[in-house]
């Protein structure tokens, strides 16, 4: 099937994401559509809460990790506090309210409220239930990782004197902001790709992305809020968590697309015959 002919999400641009070029992907291919339709669907689901799963045990591992990086001063914790003291020191008031109008976007009301507006846009121009499954599957895995990791922790934020208000109250470890934000747009910006025909738009798309991405952690650092080390944590966290929902989301289209029916020898005669008329 050539990309012209191909149904919508089906590619990012002339890759095939129903083509699996690992063996792992491969296999995991064969076994979901070599069943049939319901036991694929459950087999889809399982994969899912496996997936689940294995992101909060991942979680647990990284935290630990990183808080015993923390308190030992080594790795890229011992970088904490020179960065949260360089950042104070190039701190300007002007800068300070126009990284807390930004960081809203990405806290408890900015990111439900932007979430639900891009996922409504996008399924009416799409006419697809993908944005709004995906989401919501991102959501639910971001916000237990951000509970489960600030329960598990419970890390101090920076002091007091070091923040701009209005102060953060919950464990600072990992970021909320940047965690959420890094599943939400990255969910998207995958389906949007799905979308995109031209080569430097998808490139364009990328890199608006990232650097939304990476400016929300950063303003975070910035503000006094968050360790460096909290908002590493939630990008690793959350790219992690985008590329198993982009794997079920695949799994999904090459479930979709085995379960397709052929057309008919008759169909492609008549069809064929139309096209020489």
């Amino acid at each position: 099937m050539d990309l012209q002919r191909r149904p919508v999400e089906e590619s990012i641009g002339d890759r095939d994401l129903t083509q699996w070029r690992t063996p792992i992907g491969r296999a995991l291919a064969r076994v979901v559509t070599r069943t049939s339709t319901w036991t694929a669907a459950t087999w889809l689901l399982v994969a899912t809460v496996l997936v689940c799963f294995v992101g909060i045990v991942g979680l647990t591992a990284a935290a630990t990790e990183t808080y015993d990086a923390v308190v030992e001063g080594d790795g890229v914790a011992a970088l904490d506090h020179p960065v949260l003291e360089l950042a104070v020191q190039h701190r300007t008031p002007a800068l300070a309210q126009a990284l807390t109008t930004f960081t809203d976007i990405g806290g408890k009301v900015g990111m439900p409220i932007l979430s639900v507006a891009l996922v409504l846009l996008a399924t009416w121009a799409w006419r697809s239930w993908s944005p709004a499954v995906l989401t919501t599957l991102a959501a639910a895995g971001s916000l237990a990782m951000t509970v489960v990791g600030k329960q598990l922790i419970g890390r101090v934020r920076p002091p007091l004197a070091d923040a701009v208000p209005p102060f953060e109250t919950s464990p600072s470890f990992p970021s909320g902001h940047t965690l959420n934000t890094t599943v939400i747009i990255g969910v998207l910006t995958y389906l949007l790709l799905t979308h995109l025909h031209r080569r430097r738009t998808r490139i364009l798309a990328v890199v608006l992305a990232s650097c939304w991405i990476v400016a929300m952690g950063l303003s975070r650092v910035v503000l006094g809020h968050h360790w460096l080390t909290d908002v590493v944590t939630g990008w690793l966290l959350g790219l992690a968590w985008v590329l198993a929902l982009v794997v079920c989301h695949r799994m999904w289209l090459t479930v979709r697309k085995h379960r397709s029916p052929s057309p008919s020898p008759a169909a492609q005669g008549r069809s064929g015959a139309t096209k020489a008329t």
